[in-house]
């Protein structure tokens, strides 16, 4: 699962919009350039399939779709964001070297 996620641009990048509270997959596909329906509805379904995201239908017309983050989607999302402050300071210290 980590290794999907992770490995995968647009899987980061809709993880992001969605912590970030963009979570109706329009808005999501006009959020992210070159971002297809197909892929971005893959990404999604294996992110549900994950528990890392939950899917809300709303029986509207027309129909209405939201995506939240679940617990351990709010987990994961906290680690990640560990990793690139690491990577912030990785960088900041590596660069006063020289």
């Amino acid at each position: 699962m980590v290794e999907y996620i992770v490995g995968c641009k647009w899987s980061m990048q809709i993880l992001s919009l969605v912590y970030q509270g963009v979570d109706r997959p329009g808005a999501i596909t006009r959020s992210v350039d070159g971002l297809t329906t197909k892929v971005q509805n893959d990404c999604l379904s294996k992110m549900v399939g994950f528990g890392i995201l939950e899917k809300f239908s709303y029986p509207e017309v027309p129909p209405r779709v939201e995506y939240k983050l679940t617990d351990l989607g709010r987990r994961f999302v906290t680690i990640l964001d560990a990793i690139a402050e690491l990577q912030h300071k990785i960088d900041a210290d590596c660069g006063s070297i020289t």
